[in-house]
């Protein structure tokens, strides 16, 4: 089996900054109690022909007491670590030389707690990288158990050929924070140049499912006969927003098994209002009498989360959205599978069982196996008032009857049942401050009229300090609606959304 990863600790030694020490016993190395750094290197080539080694492995990292370590910070300014990688790397080139080829020969020192002064561990193998000065990563690898809470795992750097992950440090050249598996598996990162996605294998391939999503770029790996062991696991461009296209494993299920299903239940865009189910054979005669059907409608299809240092008076200290595992929006006292939330300095975060962790816009997550929960990125024109819109996987939507001009806001009773952040337990306040309803910030008692017209809905601003925005269809931004009155209303085309307090509203005809 490869060398990808390999751990030996040396034992106790009396100078753990001795390169001579370290890297061979004097004497010779048959009568040994244990092997040194260069024995472990012979006995373990990187290639060989035969029993003859042809290459050796270059790029060792070898760990210390981090009492040890600290200490020589403190006295010498770690001028003896630097010293003890020098000479290792001088006496591998001399001994290795001509098993080198044109590799270059690094190596690093670091501390640790799980040593105890005096021992020293080595690790090397096709799996352990150290990158060249100044060498910036080309990839980070970041992993979940919810889809919410991502952790950062390692970079993969351009020169990196390989990268193994895993239960610990001791069993793959990087740990996978809440590894679900036990000491069981790893999963193999295969990284063919800057030009080529990373290739995914799980070892062993028999005891795990690997599955890709196309469209976030996130694999799915669980256990077979456990599916509730899982992990996620997403490889990203370094620096960059957008996921790498990836290859999946010889064994990954083809992407569209794992495409988002909706479940049953989910609001298919249709109105729900009351239809005639009269037969076609009925008397055309009948003398039953039929209300006509309310064909427009408005939709709350998101939330923007507010900038909440622009409240800093009302004592709002963070403001939170809890979704179900439904991915309906949480009920009072139900448990939520995921919750987006935003501080009084402006910093989005996302709460799941697995803990909390600061997040950005644009950002797809899937807290459980059903749809996709974005969260959008707003324009500069709507920053000054908004951190993100969370887009909700089940849009709520409202009849409109034709012919009336109707009003929307805090004391309006039209389109209540879309201000469903109308209670205090979305917004946490500093103690002692009295409780309020989200809707407070942001949301005037009248803070709209509108009125469905042949081209589209006539708007009209109902409150001066109303900030209303427009959004085309594919909630893009179109423009801030400024002067408009009743008399002078701003048309908002059907399908087009408009942008009130923390409602993004679809206006439908």
């Amino acid at each position: 089996m490869p060398v990808y990863v390999q751990h030996e600790v040396l034992g106790k030694v009396n100078d753990v900054f001795n390169a001579e020490t370290l890297w061979q016993a004097p004497g010779l190395a048959l009568f040994s109690r244990r092997p040194l750094l260069r024995d472990l290197l012979e006995r373990s080539p990187r290639e060989h022909r035969g029993r003859a080694p042809t290459r050796c492995f270059s790029h060792i990292t070898l760990m210390l007491a981090q009492d040890e370590v600290d200490d020589d910070r403190h006295l010498t300014r770690g001028a003896r670590v630097r010293d003890l990688a020098q000479s290792l790397t001088a006496l591998h080139q001399k001994d290795f030389g001509d098993l080198l080829g044109s590799d270059d020969v690094r190596y690093d020192v670091v501390g640790t707690d799980a040593l105890e002064p005096g021992q020293v561990e080595v690790k090397f193998g096709h799996a352990v990288y150290l990158p060249a000065a100044g060498e910036q990563p080309l990839y980070t690898v970041e992993t979940s158990r919810d889809s919410a809470i991502w952790q950062a795992v390692c970079p993969i750097y351009p020169q990196q050929r390989l990268a193994l992950i895993g239960h610990d440090a001791d069993l793959a050249s990087h740990a996978v924070p809440s590894w679900p598996f036990g000491t069981v598996g790893a999963i193999l990162l295969i990284n063919d140049g800057p030009d080529a996605p990373i290739e995914v294998q799980v070892r062993p391939k028999g005891a795990f499912d690997c599955v890709l999503d196309a469209l976030s770029g996130q694999y799915l790996v669980s256990a077979r006969g456990d599916p509730a062991a899982r992990l996620l696991m997403r490889v990203r461009r370094a620096g960059s927003a957008t996921t790498s296209a990836p290859i999946p494993a010889p064994s990954a299920k083809p992407a569209a098994v794992w495409k988002p299903r909706a479940p049953a239940g989910i609001d298919s865009g249709d109105t729900a209002v009351p239809f005639s189910h009269r037969p076609a054979a009925a008397p055309v005669e009948s003398d039953a009498t039929y209300a006509p059907l309310a064909r427009q409608r408005v939709s709350l299809v998101g939330l923007a989360l507010p900038c909440l240092s622009r409240y800093r008076d009302t004592g709002a200290v963070s403001m939170e959205i809890g979704l179900a595992p439904s991915l309906l929006l949480a009920s009072d006292g139900e448990a939520a599978a995921l919750t987006f939330g935003v501080n009084a300095d402006d910093q989005l975060y996302a709460l799941t069982s697995a803990g909390r962790q600061p997040i950005a816009a644009p950002a797809t997550f899937t807290p459980v196996d059903a749809r996709t929960v974005e969260l959008l990125a707003v324009a500069p024109a709507m920053a000054e008032r908004y951190c993100a819109v969370l887009r909700l996987p089940h849009p709520i939507a409202a009849p409109v009857a034709g012919g009336a001009r109707f009003a929307f806001g805090r004391s309006a009773p039209m389109l209540a049942a879309l201000r469903v952040l109308d209670s205090p337990r979305f917004l946490h306040l500093v103690s002692g401050a009295d409780s309020a309803s989200a809707d407070r910030i942001g949301l005037s008692r009248s803070a709209f009229s509108f009125e469905a017209g042949p081209n589209g809905y006539l708007i009209g601003r109902l409150s001066a300090t109303q900030a209303l925005y427009h959004l085309d269809d594919k909630l893009a931004f179109v423009a801030s609606i400024g002067e408009a009155s009743v008399e002078q209303p701003y048309t908002l085309p059907a399908g087009h959304h408009l942008v009130a307090g923390h409602y993004v509203l679809r206006f439908d005809a």
